[in-house]
This record gives structure tokens, C-alpha cells and sequence, in this order.
């Protein structure tokens, strides 16, 4: 699936961005038709992300929410009422709160006329919110648009196993002593063991961890390698939090916790030893942002991060290409664009696993694999890693799986205007062998605040 925001999708761009020899930035007037609407990025929030068990762990789901879309509204001095529509991504659901999009709104005061609905794409979840908006306002159905998402894994749904839960129905049913004494007797201890969320892939069975560990076999990345790239992750995320780049990130006063909590808990810069010892733990946060066309912005008196250029999604095989997202959706969505590696300033790529981004890279870089894979003469190439993840990533961040979408659109914005870009691709990938990357542009009017 994939949408063009331009008559001729983004073909012409790199052209555009070539005047006497120097790249500028596009303007409505020369880079779009004008009867097609420029999607903006206004701005965005979230809250730390912590590691589950911790200081979130009193709170419901909806409360987290809750609290990016208040401080989305604060950010942007925005008044509630002029919000169209709301879409929200949640992956591991909380059953009292399946539509977490509505009852967030709700909980955060916007007007039970606002529609909301909620999305779910694994770790791409507010990818497709923000994507769902981007179609939304192409259409002309709605202009301006809340997205966003949230994962809480510090209370997961753990159910009764289908046995306990067959008697139990049966039982709600059963009118008389005597249908209700033959349902107990059918009753096995057995019965109580408990369901957890599965973390393994429903069509194969086999758990993310396990497949990543294969993909950098099959890509030959060494533990080295791994652990390389993990301590980069670590020491860029620790630099950027020390300098104030995390703009994003909006403090988050707890109620029952003494502390303000005002940074992400998972950033840990040690040895590369030490980082080899520790376990995979989830994450708890919620992140929020707001797009609308740049007419709307500028009516509204609103200074946008970013364009929002083109997206596309990606899917492929969940057993033996399950973490292989981005190295499909990258030339898929570059060669969309009329663009190639070089033109790109910024990159902003989900880090499930140590192994699984060196593997993509690898991947770029196979002559094999390419040819194999994505019908090309030759290998595609790989991002300039000096323009990648230069705030380090999910792995040192953190990543509540329906959050992290938000936050790698609003790194790669504000990246644009710390390192004077001009262009960003966003890409990730997500469980059932799928992924998305997205091209954002930087707007004249930006900042990194």
C-alpha cells in the first residue's frame, strides 16, 4: 500500500532541489501542484519512554495517552475543538479500552463530536496513524488531523486458558444445580494456567528475538558487530539527551510518584561487555502529533517542522525476512520519490534488535541479495551512517512498540534543522514481515524547539 501526495509523485523533486549548483528548499508554488495539498508535520510530543514495571506501572493505558495528547495541545496552543479527527495506535490492547484512540480523547477533554479510531501495525502502528491522517486530508475528508500512539506493557491481558474460558461461558449459562455441578465437574486444575500475549509470530510461531538472532546469521553479523552498534546507539542517544535535542519529550508528573519523571530510563552508556549482559526489556510511553495542510497551518498561525512528502509500506516474508523492512521499503520509497541515497540528510531507522539494523545494511550492500530480492543489476547501497539514527535510537530510547513512529518522524524534524537538512526517511519494520518508510522535508519556517 502506498499514496502519492503530488500529480506526479515526487519524480520532479530531485531536480528541484538543484538551483545553480545548490539544493534549496521547495516552496507550494514550485514543487506541487496546485490543485494537491502540502501535508505538514505542525509538531509533536511524547512522553519519556520508560522501561515497563517502573514508574508507569500504576497507570492505565488511556491516562498515558492521555497525557501526549494534553501536551500536543499545549505545544501547539492549539484549541481542542479545531482538531477533525483522531487516530491512535496501540498494539497490546487493554481490553476495558479497545478503542484507546476515543476513550484518550475523551479522557484529555476533546469534544465527544471529535471521531477517533484506533490502529494497529505492530511497531509501525503510529506510522499508520499518521498515514491514515495523511489520506484523510488528501481526500478532503477531514483537515486537520491528532495522531498518535501508545504502548503499555507494565499491565499486560493475561487470560484463562480456552478450556477455563469455555467452562466459564457454560457456566454464565447453566440454570439449574445440577447443569451447574456437571459443568464443575468437567473442571481440571490444568485449567487455570494462565495466557500471556504472545511475543512469538502467529503464522510461524517463532519469537522476534529468535528471527533476528537468524537474520544476522544469515547476513553473517558477528556478535561484534552487534555489540558495536549497540554501544553507538547508547553513547549518540546519552549525547543528544545531555544536549536538549529531545524536544519532544514533554516531563510527566505521576501521580503517587515523588519524582518528576523528565528523561528516558533506558539510556545506558557502559562497555561494550556490560551492554552484551543485558536482558531485552519493554517499554512503556505514548506520543502524539498533529498534521494538517500548509494552508490550514498558516490560517491557524501554526509553524510547521516538516513535510510530510510521500510513504509507503512494505510486506514479505515472516519467517526468514521478518526484520527486513526497511532494506525493501528504502529503495521502494526512494525510487518512488525520484531520489537516491545521497540526496538524503537524515535518517531515522527503528532499531528492533542490534543484529536486525546491521543486517538491512548488509542486505543494501549484498549484490546477491539485491538482484535476488529487489530486481536490481546490482547492490543498492546503504545509508550514509555519519546522516543515521545521529541520536541514537530504540534500542538506547526505547520503543513502546505503537509510540515509536511519532518519535522518529519528530527526531528526523528536528534533525533536519540541527544539522541543516533538507530531506528525511523514516523507515521500520514490523512484526508479520512488514514495514514503512516515509520521506519528510524540511519547511522553511521549521525549528528544533
Amino acid at each position: 500500500m502506498s499514496i502519492s501526495l503530488r500529480s506526479s509523485s515526487l519524480r520532479g523533486i530531485k531536480s528541484l532541489y538543484l538551483k545553480n549548483g545548490t539544493r534549496c528548499l521547495s516552496t507550494a508554488s514550485a514543487t506541487h501542484d496546485s490543485n494537491k495539498k502540502n501535508i505538514v508535520l505542525v509538531d509533536g510530543v511524547r512522553s519519556p519512554f520508560l522501561l515497563s514495571g517502573t514508574s508507569y506501572a500504576k497507570l492505565m493505558p488511556h491516562e498515558l495517552a492521555r497525557h501526549s495528547l494534553l501536551s500536543l495541545l499545549r505545544k501547539t496552543k492549539l484549541d481542542k475543538t479545531l482538531v477533525d479527527y483522531i487516530v491512535y495506535g496501540s498494539v497490546i490492547q487493554e481490553v476495558k479500552t479497545s478503542n484507546i484512540a476515543r476513550e484518550a480523547a475523551l479522557a484529555a477533554g476533546f469534544s465527544d463530536k471529535t471521531p477517533a479510531h484506533t490502529v494497529t501495525m505492530a511497531c509501525i502502528s503510529s506510522n499508520v496513524a499518521i498515514t491514515t491522517g495523511m489520506g484523510f486530508i488528501t481526500t478532503g475528508a477531514f483537515d486537520t488531523i491528532v495522531a498518535g500512539g501508545v504502548e503499555f506493557m507494565s499491565d499486560v491481558p493475561i487470560r484463562f486458558s480456552r478450556k477455563m474460558r469455555s467452562l466459564m461461558m457454560k457456566a454464565s449459562k447453566a440454570k439449574s444445580l445440577g447443569q451447574q455441578l456437571s459443568l464443575l465437574s468437567q473442571f481440571r486444575p490444568n485449567f487455570l494456567a494462565p495466557e500471556l500475549p504472545a511475543v512469538a509470530e502467529f503464522s510461524s510461531g517463532e519469537t522476534m528475538g529468535h528471527s533476528a538472532d537468524r537474520l544476522a546469521a544469515s547476513f553473517q553479523v558477528t556478535r561484534q558487530e552487534q555489540d558495536d552498534y549497540a554501544l553507538r546507539s547508547h553513547t549518540l542517544a546519552k549525547e543528544a539527551q545531555e544536549k536538549g535535542y529531545f524536544t519532544d519529550l514533554v516531563p510527566f508528573k505521576v501521580s503517587g510518584v515523588d519524582e518528576l519523571i523528565n528523561k528516558d530510563n533506558g539510556i545506558r552508556v557502559s562497555t561494550k561487555e556490560q551492554l552484551a549482559k543485558l536482558k531485552g526489556a519493554f517499554t512503556d510511553g505514548a506520543s502524539a502529533c498533529l498534521i494538517t495542510t500548509e494552508d490550514k497551518a498558516k490560517q491557524l498561525g501554526l509553524k510547521p517542522k516538516a513535510y510530510l512528502r510521500d510513504f509507503t509500506f512494505v510486506s514479505q516474508d515472516p519467517v526468514d525476512q521478518l526484520l527486513l523492512g526497511p532494506a525493501y521499503g528504502i529503495p521502494k520509497l526512494l525510487k518512488r520519490s525520484g531520489l537516491s541515497l545521497k540526496d538524503i540528510d537524515s535518517w531515522e531507522v527503528h532499531e528492533a534488535f542490534a543484529g536486525q539494523i546491521v543486517a538491512n545494511i548488509k542486505a543494501l550492500e549484498s549484490d546477491w541479495w539485491c538482484k535476488t530480492y529487489l530486481g536490481l543489476s546490482e547492490k543498492y547501497g546503504a545509508p550514509d551512517m555519519n546522516k543515521f539514527n545521529n541520536w541514537g535510537g530504540s534500542l538506547s530510547i526505547g520503543h513502546p512498540f505503537a509510540a515509536t513512529g511519532v518519535r522518529l518522524c519528530m527526531h528526523t524534524a528536528n534533525r533536519l534543522v540541527r544539522e541543516d537538512g533538507k530531506l528525511g526517511v523514516v523507515a521500520a519494520c514490523a512484526a508479520g514481515g512488514q514495514g514503512v518508510a516515509m520521506l519528510l522535508e524540511r519547511h522553511p519556517d521549521a525549528t528544533a524547539n
